[in-house]
């Protein structure tokens, strides 16, 4: 495997929080410009969020299928210049700046890609080809199923819900032209405009950083095309659901409701599922974090009746041989271990064997304890540093929340660990303590520095992305506007000062 990475800085930014026309961020000219940005300020790595297609709650986090690409994602723009869709069409799909507005977006987006579909010539040979791979088989089936009888997948009748030959056949014939290969069509778009962007992107020296979760989403493609793959009952209900148990987010931890992995089916196959997952990621990312990365050595597993996370087990994952099986498989891979949260014995033997970076959150950094993981002191070259993550608030929110004799406390703390990596960075206000941390980042001695764009730009808690354990408000954070000359020029300047 692959562990070490060049040294130099990074900015956290979800596609869906670039600023447009259009409702939400797209793989159109904001993200070339925000990359032009980034190379401007001598950035070497852009991390995104999953850019998957999200079902209920409208998080990356829980997927309609684990590889497919976001519609909303897509450059209604390329469209219109495609002669896909008209001017007034192109001009319905406007909407005001600030946070995204899901509702509206799902009521309006999916009516204009139709009308792009109805255009296309679906015997173009690409995707004629893109769609004779079988790639998103399963995908288009299983989107074609709920666009026609809604709900999950295990109130459909049972001749879908459990897959029986000649009735998917049968319905596959019936919906080609009005479903099944719209949403090819969708997945084709996509890829072609996800895979223009990475070149640029590549082609300015910048590498992309994407993120893939652990578990998938129940009502999801993945779980109901291999349900064996999964702990389900004969009902194909889960019995065992993820999560985490009370930590730093949540008192009563986190119960995300995912289906555990049969992982002793799964090895009999040398993980093939799981290695052809990681293989795609490969494929369209530079680098991949992945996120709760200790649930690969021991999960935390909670009966899927239960109402929160604090009655579960910890059981045995496949820990290092799924790792053996990807190397055999594919060869290496550029990962990121998100190691947050517990840690024991095993994940630490993991991320040693592996030779994966870990993570380290400097939000968390300062509790007087001289011996605290998260402070630049203790950080090892092998690691990749955050001022904070999506889960996190934004720096000024956190230095916000903060009573006068807390932030007192946290300005002495930091300015000690600053003055441990030899830097003197003057700062007395909440606002200019945002900086001050950014520079402890950039300074430290992790070979990737990265800072959220929100603390690039110095926005409040208003713009955190996202509140574990908290079902609604989330994923909505969108810039107004790019950042600005004089947020470019401090990040340059810093990036100069160390040697990023």
């Amino acid at each position: 495997m692959i562990g070490i990475y060049e040294r130099g800085a990074g900015v956290l930014c979800a596609i869906s929080s670039l600023p447009n026309e259009y409702g939400i961020g797209s793989l159109g000219d904001e993200a070339y410009e925000f990359a032009r940005l980034l190379k401007k300020a001598g950035v070497k790595y852009w991390q995104i969020l999953p850019t998957v297609q999200t079902g209920y709650g409208d998080s990356p986090y829980q997927s309609v299928c684990c590889f497919s690409g976001n519609p909303y994602f897509i450059d209604l723009k390329a469209l219109h210049r495609n002669g896909l869709l008209d001017e007034e069409e192109l001009q319905s799909a406007v909407m005001p700046e600030g946070d995204i507005d899901y509702a509206k977006l799902y009521e309006c987006r999916f009516n204009l890609l139709r009308l792009a579909y109805a255009r296309f010539n679906v015997r173009d040979k690409d995707f004629t080809a893109f769609v004779e791979s079988r790639e998103f088989d399963d995908y288009a089936l299983f989107m074609s199923l709920k666009s026609r009888y809604g709900g999950t997948f295990d109130t459909l009748p049972d001749a879908y819900k459990y897959r029986e030959k000649l009735a998917m056949l049968e319905f596959r014939r019936s919906v080609m032209k009005s479903d099944f290969l719209f949403w090819q069509f969708v997945q084709f778009v996509y890829r072609q405009q996800w895979n223009k962007l990475k070149a640029y992107v590549n082609s300015l020296g910048i590498k992309i950083i994407g993120d893939i979760p652990l578990y998938v989403a129940y009502d999801s493609s993945d779980v109901w095309s291999h349900p064996e793959l999964f702990k389900l009952d004969k009902n194909l209900r889960p019995t065992l659901v993820a999560g985490v148990p009370p930590d730093y987010f949540s008192e009563s931890g986190q119960l995300w409701g995912n289906p555990i992995y049969n992982w002793e089916v799964m090895f009999e196959d040398g993980f093939d599922w799981f290695v052809k997952r990681i293989e795609k990621a490969k494929n369209q990312f530079d680098i991949v974090r992945i996120d709760h990365f200790r649930g690969l050595d021991r999960y935390y597993a909670v009966p899927a009746d239960k109402e929160d996370a604090t009655e579960g087990e910890w059981m045995q994952g496949p820990s290092v041989r799924l790792f053996y099986e990807i190397r055999r498989k594919i060869g290496d891979v550029n990962i990121i271990a998100e190691d947050l949260g517990i840690s024991d014995a095993g994940v630490t033997r993991l991320i040693e064997r592996t030779g994966f970076p870990g993570m380290k959150v400097l939000q968390f950094a300062f509790d007087n304890n001289p011996f605290n993981a998260y402070l630049p002191e203790n950080i090892r070259e092998n690691s990749v540093v955050y001022t904070g993550t999506h889960d996190n608030d934004t720096t000024l929110g956190y230095l916000n929340a903060m009573t006068d004799e807390e932030f007192k406390d946290f300005k002495t703390q930091l300015r000690a660990a600053l003055k441990s990596e030899n830097v003197v960075y003057p700062f007395v206000t909440r606002e200019q303590a945002v900086w001050a941390l950014n520079v402890c980042a950039l300074a430290s001695g992790a070979n990737i520095a990265i800072l959220p764009v929100q603390d690039v730009t110095g926005l409040d808690g208003k713009a955190r992305m996202n509140v574990p354990s908290t079902p609604d408000g989330n994923w909505k954070f969108r810039m107004d506007k790019m950042p600005s000359r004089r947020s470019i020029a401090l990040l340059k300047r810093a990036i100069n000062d160390y040697n990023r």
